[in-house]
């Protein structure tokens, strides 16, 4: 019978090992193991190789070397002189970051109180509204101005021109908390004291009603009908001391700045100026509103930040840096704007509107996103001003209302310093010399 032929052909070939008589863990131990001096089946090693093992535990283990205990059931063990962990940075920023981070506060849809205020001109272009540091709030209805003390709850009549054909067309409390300003039509400004209801003295200059004004410590400013805008001092028998002349229109709108070196004026030629008062030319001309400037407001957060606000040809809300007349911000409030009223603790700002909608908005800025709309009034809201605190907003409308609102967190007291104790005695000198 012919033999089979194996199908494997002699010659060279692989061998592979039978793996039943290969001890695999074995070889593997005494491959990787490099055990101990004590152990006489370890890989002996080198003294450069030992010498190195012994430095990389020294610096891996704080010195204790290969006894350390890499696992121990105590605290954290205090870091290096010169450790760094960048992980407690980034979250440490982290940490802060979400600290910083404030949820919407509440703010009440509602009036805290509400006045009757008959009489009240419906007028865009006057400013009779006013609360003082002493926190009396003085308005003007018609020919009086009526004074509330918000203490105290009491009213009170200041001023009676008792000439219907004359009334009432500016107010503006000096900071001392005592005297106030007060513009009519007549074209004059009487100053009064108001702790002893007595008239201190009365100025003239304009050739029309005074309908702005803006104190910065002795020196008033008024604005009137006539586009012109007169500096008094009001220490000195002549009181006048410069002026300024550049609207064509009527002035509807004075603000000193808190820094007192700046003042921005607005006026019914749809321009807002910048002035000092060494200079006779505004060193700003503003010309992008489209209507009346009357709301102006500075920032008491950031120099040299000034927002305006138009009438209903325009309807928004602009931020500017006055040192250069660069617009920063045009927001669109679709609403006529009457006042603005920026708060003393946050970067938020109130707007007062008129047509079409009325409304009083809340703002965070310089997002201008909208915190809370207030529609209390029926009417355009003409006139706005803050508590002393800075909390409680107050605002006149057409609607014969005054109506009180808590829009803003309060200011916090601060201890008063020997300088701001010779800054109150420096007030009172100033009261005296008035005449």
């Amino acid at each position: 019978a012919n033999k089979r032929k194996p199908r494997t052909p002699y010659g060279a070939d692989r061998f592979i090992p039978s793996s039943k008589v290969a001890n695999k863990d074995l070889q593997e131990f005494k491959f990787s193991s490099y055990g101990d001096e004590n152990d006489g089946g370890a890989v002996n090693k080198s003294s450069a190789a030992i010498r190195f093992q012994d430095t990389l535990a020294k610096e891996l283990f704080n010195g204790d070397g290969l006894n350390a205990k890499v696992l121990k059931f105590k605290k954290v063990p205090k870091p290096s002189e010169h450790h760094h962990n960048r992980l407690r940075v980034l979250y440490s920023a982290n940490r802060e970051a979400r600290r910083a981070r404030k949820k919407n506060r509440y703010i009440s849809a509602y009036p805290e109180r509400i006045l009757d205020a008959p009489d009240i001109l419906d007028d865009y272009y006057i400013n009779v509204l006013d609360w003082s540091s002493s926190n009396i709030l003085a308005v003007g209805l018609g020919p009086i101005v009526y004074l509330w003390n918000a203490s105290t709850q009491e009213i009170s009549t200041l001023l009676d021109t008792q000439n219907d054909d004359n009334p009432i067309t500016s107010i503006r409390w000096m900071n001392d908390g005592i005297h106030v300003a007060i513009g009519t039509t007549e074209k004059t400004i009487q100053i009064w004291n108001v702790e002893n209801q007595k008239l201190v003295r009365t100025m003239k200059g304009h050739n029309a009603r005074v309908s702005a004004l803006s104190w910065n410590r002795h020196l008033l400013s008024s604005g009137g009908r006539d586009s012109l805008i007169i500096n008094h001092d009001v220490r000195v028998a002549t009181h006048r001391i410069s002026s300024f002349e550049h609207h064509t229109e009527e002035i509807c709108g004075l603000e000193w700045c808190p820094e007192g070196d700046q003042l921005a004026s607005g006026g019914n030629d749809n321009k807002c100026c910048i002035w000092e008062l060494s200079s006779r030319e505004p060193r700003v001309d503003i010309i992008d509103h489209k209507a009346a400037v009357k709301a102006l407001a500075w920032s008491p957060h950031q120099r040299n930040l000034l927002a305006t606000g138009a009438g209903t040809a325009d309807r928004c809300i602009r931020f500017y840096n006055s040192s250069n007349g660069e617009l920063f911000r045009s927001v669109p409030t679709n609403s006529q704007v009457c006042s603005l009223q920026w708060s003393t603790t946050n970067r938020e700002i109130a707007s007062a509107h008129g047509f079409s909608q009325n409304q009083i908005t809340i703002w965070q800025y310089p997002t201008m996103t909208k915190m809370a709309e207030l529609n209390g009034h029926s009417s355009r809201v003409l006139h706005t001003t803050l508590s002393p605190d800075g909390s409680v907003m107050c605002s006149a409308a057409a609607d014969e209302t005054l109506q009180f609102w808590k829009v803003f967190e309060p200011a916090v007291k601060k201890k008063h310093s020997r300088s701001e104790s010779k800054s109150a005695a420096d007030k009172r000198n100033l009261t005296r010399s008035i005449r």
